[in-house]
């Protein structure tokens, strides 16, 4: 095994409901996140992947447990240093692209570097490198109108890894895409780990997208089962 980037040890997170009862949502997670890998978490819906990625990429704490982020416990982080963290060295992508319709699909992109406090002298030749890395030198200058979904999606994935995070979260990227537009996307992720060495968690309940990971992670309410 190669060297382990990200690890939740014993993740437990609770939820109390309307009526003052409790949903175990993950019960005593332990999984490792190995660097320069494609690491998925599969699973049916409500089974407790959007949960947990929630909870390693330091967007929700867990009620017991930790995540260990090279080497530091980041659950026990302020809310400060939690925001400084995902800012500086990690990313996300959502089933849902959230690009800004206004905007091309450059623009997206170069906002985000913005956020993410890249320096300005270097962010148009960082945005071209990255479009192009995802296929989308000839479509940058659209708005996300004027996109297809699986265009839009590979926007959010340049937007996603433009900063230069060292750990990429996709929380069901391809759930809204048709299979073809979907394989191709995973298709891509692949590439970036392979090519570029990035670190990529994927969740999704789509067998199909099993074979191009390094590693998968079985969640079944809320336990891993394999």
């Amino acid at each position: 095994m190669g060297e382990i980037i990200l690890s939740a040890e014993n993740v437990s997170r609770d939820f109390k409901i309307g009526d003052g009862s409790v949903v175990h949502a993950l019960k005593d997670i332990n999984i490792e996140i190995e660097k320069g890998r494609l690491t998925v978490l599969r699973g049916r819906s409500g089974s407790g992947k959007t949960t947990l990625i929630n909870i390693l990429g330091a967007l929700d704490r867990p009620t017991k447990g930790k995540v260990v982020f090279n080497g530091k416990d980041i659950t026990r982080f302020s809310d400060k240093k939690q925001d400084d963290l995902r800012r500086r060295d990690m990313a996300f992508v959502f089933q849902s692209v959230a690009l800004m319709s206004g905007l091309t699909a450059f623009e997206n992109v170069e906002f985000g570097l913005r956020l993410a406090g890249y320096p300005y002298a270097k962010r148009k030749d960082r945005v071209t490198q990255v479009m192009t890395d995802v296929g989308l030198d000839k479509r940058m200058h659209h708005r996300p109108s004027e996109m297809s979904g699986g265009e839009q999606q590979r926007t959010a994935i340049a937007r996603a890894i433009a900063h230069e995070p060292q750990l990429v979260f996709a929380d069901e990227p391809t759930a809204e895409l048709d299979t073809a537009t979907a394989l191709h996307v995973v298709k891509l992720f692949k590439e970036l780990v392979e090519q570029r060495g990035m670190t990529i968690v994927m969740t999704t309940h789509d067998p199909s997208m099993m074979d191009v990971a390094d590693r998968v992670y079985t969640l079944e309410d809320g336990e891993i089962i394999e």
